[in-house]
């Protein structure tokens, strides 16, 4: 049965499970102006709380650790290369009833020296569009096995963000030699370059 976590919530992942998807998605509030472009990154830190190199950073223009882009025709991801992958950009924001974006996770292919993998949300052109988590609803992060599709946990961001546009939703973290999910529900006034000057 899936766990419902709330902000702060931390469970263990089992330590059978290897290869774990995590589901992100958001309904905009807007019917009319601008499609929202939401964007899920995974960045992948070391002990210092940095990315180690620039290919641990996996977002649209870097899906699997390969330097490939969405949408580019020589996109063939199948794995990650560092054991993290994203599945791809969708561009319309909040297009479905289930998840919008999803990265998947293998931890054991997860470099020993990455003690975290921090979940993000940001909105592209957010300046220009004059969009902000404000406008979006029923935003959620969620963990499954990524061999059952079996929901292990999930975390509905119910804070009211009114002019945030970049939201830490979870983190994957080692301790004790155990992997664990954060859900942490943090916003940001910023977009996807607010992340990466924190974390490069």
């Amino acid at each position: 049965m899936a766990i419902d976590l709330v902000k702060g919530g931390r469970i263990n992942i089992d330590t059978g499970l290897s290869k774990i998807g995590v589901g992100l998605g958001w309904d905009p509030n807007e019917t009319t102006g601008p499609d929202f472009d939401l964007d899920a990154s995974a960045f992948m830190l070391g002990a210092n709380k940095k990315l180690p190199k620039d290919e641990y950073f996996i977002f649209y223009n870097n899906l699997c650790g390969r330097g490939h882009r969405a949408h580019d025709n020589n996109c063939n991801c199948t794995d990650g290369l560092f054991g993290v992958m994203s599945t791809g950009d969708d561009t319309t924001g909040g297009s479905s009833d289930g998840d919008d974006e999803t990265l998947k996770v293998d931890l054991a292919q997860v470099p020993a020296e990455i003690q975290e993998i921090v979940f993000t949300v940001t909105i592209h052109d957010y300046e220009t569009r004059k969009q902000n988590f404000g406008q979006v609803r029923n935003s959620f992060i969620r963990i499954y096995n990524a061999l059952s599709n079996e929901e292990i946990a999930k975390y509905e961001l119910e804070e009211d963000f009114s002019v945030e546009t970049a939201v830490e939703f979870g983190r994957l973290y080692r301790k004790d030699g155990v992997w664990k999910f954060d859900a942490m529900g943090i916003g940001y006034s910023g977009g996807l370059q607010y992340f990466v000057n924190k974390y490069a």
